[in-house]
C-alpha cells in the first residue's frame, strides 16, 4: 500500500492569546499544497519498523507515523505493540519548516493503518489529536479555518488553484522557539484581536498575515527579505508559513511562480530549496492520498 501525505501552508496565522492549558490560541487558515511524502506500507513478519530516506528524519518510536502506528494498533483492541508491518517513507517535505511534514505523515499513515487493522474512520480524529495539534488537520486537507490550539476545525470553500513558490532556507526554526520569541516580543498577559471577524467562506487574503512573522524574521532577517522579494516578483500574497522557516509566495500562474523561483535562486544565498508547487482542493487531496 502506498499513500501519499501532502505539505499545507498557513495563509494566515493569528495569535490570539494563551489557553488553559498553556498552548496558544490562534486563528489560522490551512491549505493544501501538492508537495507531498511518500509512504509505502508493507506487511512483514516480526516488530513494526520504520525506515527513511532522510537521514535527519527519525526513524524510531519518537516519529509520529510510528506514533500513528502504535496508536491504531491500540484501537484496533490488539495486545501489545504494533507488529507484522513495516514503513518505508519517502521524504519530499523539508523537515522544521513550517509545513507540517510530520503531522501530515502521521495523517496518511492512520488512515493506512485503520484500514489495514480495521477501526472505524470515524475514531481517527481523537487519534489524530493526541498525536499533535496539526495532525486532525490533515485528515481534511483543503482550505480549513483552524480555531483555539489549530485543531477546532472548520472546512471552507476551497479557494481557487493557485501556483506556490516555496523558499526553504537552510535553517530550520523549531515552534518552541518562534512562540518563545513572540512572547518575548509581544507578550501573552495581554489577548490580542485580530482584525475583523472569524473569517467564514469570503475569507480574502487582504485580511490574512502570520503573528510569528516579525518575530522570527528579527532573530533571521532572510525571512524578511525574502518575502519582500517574493512580493517584488509579482506574488499577490507572500508571507512565512506557520512557525517558520519557510516563506511562500501565491501566483496565479504557474510561469510566474517558476520566474520567481528563478529570480530568488539568483538573488538569495543559503537556500536549501526553491520548490514551485500548487494548491490543493479537498476533494483533490482525498483523491490524489492512495495514488
Amino acid at each position: 500500500m502506498r499513500v501519499q501525505a501532502f505539505a499545507k501552508i498557513n495563509l494566515s496565522l493569528r495569535v490570539l492569546g494563551v489557553l488553559a492549558d498553556g498552548y496558544h490560541e490562534l486563528r489560522t487558515i490551512f491549505q493544501s499544497i501538492a508537495l507531498h511524502d511518500t509512504l509505502s506500507i508493507r506487511r512483514v513478519r516480526g516488530p513494526f519498523w520504520l525506515v527513511c530516506d532522510d537521514v535527519a528524519c527519525p526513524a524510531d518510536s519518537t516519529n509520529l507515523v510510528w506514533r500513528a502506528a502504535e496508536a491504531v494498533w491500540t484501537a484496533s483492541g490488539r495486545p501489545g505493540s504494533a507488529r507484522n508491518v513495516g514503513v518505508t517513507l519517502a521524504k519530499q517535505i523539508p523537515i522544521a519548516a513550517g509545513l507540517g511534514g510530520g503531522s501530515s505523515d502521521a495523517a496518511a499513515a492512520l488512515r493506512a493503518f485503520a484500514r489495514l487493522w480495521r477501526v472505524d474512520a470515524k475514531r481517527l480524529p481523537d487519534i489524530a489529536a493526541s498525536l499533535g495539534a496539526d495532525v486532525p488537520y490533515f485528515l481534511e486537507g483543503g482550505t480549513v479555518l483552524g480555531l483555539e490550539r489549530g485543531d477546532v476545525l472548520f472546512p471552507l470553500i476551497d479557494r481557487p488553484k493557485a501556483w506556490v513558490t516555496l523558499v526553504v532556507p537552510s535553517f530550520g526554526i523549531s515552534t518552541k522557539d518562534a512562540y518563545a520569541w513572540f512572547d518575548a516580543d509581544v507578550g501573552v498577559e495581554r489577548p490580542l484581536q485580530p482584525n475583523g471577524s472569524l473569517p467564514a467562506q469570503g475569507f480574502a487574503l487582504r485580511e490574512a498575515r502570520n503573528d510569528l512573522e516579525p518575530a522570527v524574521a528579527k532573530r533571521h532577517p532572510e525571512i524578511g527579505r525574502m518575502v519582500s522579494a517574493l512580493r517584488a516578483a509579482g506574488a499577490s500574497y507572500a508571507a512565512m508559513t506557520g512557525s517558520g522557516s519557510t516563506v511562500f509566495g501565491i501566483f496565479d500562474r504557474k510561469p510566474a511562480a517558476a520566474r520567481a523561483a528563478e529570480s530568488l535562486a539568483d538573488r538569495e544565498r543559503g537556500l536549501s530549496s526553491i520548490i514551485v508547487t500548487r494548491t490543493l482542493t479537498r476533494a483533490e487531496c482525498r483523491r490524489l492520498a492512495a495514488k
